[in-house]
């Protein structure tokens, strides 16, 4: 028996190719749709609940625009958060067959599917800088990759 831990590798064939520029757009505009879309189904049902409550007209914009943003940013993040923690992909990834995993192709664990997360909006920063990786890199990988 040996005290030295042996670093996880895995089957080259088990652990798929990189997914490249095109495959990763179309995922994540997919993720965004239905970010943009199941935010705007749960807002007009919050707002329609709080008419019947107060039996009055509720506008979306009275909630205010600060509220409102904030909400669609824990809402995004957890819709980025919940499925990279537990399978590794978002419903976008699902669609193209993408999953993240880690580098050494071992499974996205919570820790650092929220470290991804919260990174994710550093990628977009400068025009989107952090994302020439995955057009010019070997591996594709971004900023929060």
């Amino acid at each position: 028996m040996s005290d030295v831990t042996e670093e996880h590798v895995p089957d080259p064939g088990a652990v798929g190719h990189y997914a490249g520029p095109w495959s990763r757009l179309i995922a994540y505009v997919i993720d965004a749709l239905l970010v943009s879309g199941l935010y705007s189904i749960i807002t007009a049902g919050v707002v329609w609940i709080l008419e019947l409550i107060t039996a009055s007209d509720v506008q979306a914009s009275e909630i205010g625009s600060g509220a409102s943003g904030a909400l669609l940013t824990v809402w995004s993040l957890l819709y980025f958060f919940v499925p990279w923690a537990i399978s590794g992909r978002t419903p976008g990834m699902l669609v193209l067959g993408i999953r993240v995993v880690r580098r050494d192709g071992s499974p996205l664990d919570p820790g650092h599917a929220f470290l991804r997360v919260i990174t994710l909006p550093l990628s977009f920063l400068c025009v989107g800088f952090g994302l020439i990786g995955i057009v010019i890199g070997r591996e594709h990988r971004a900023l929060h990759d």
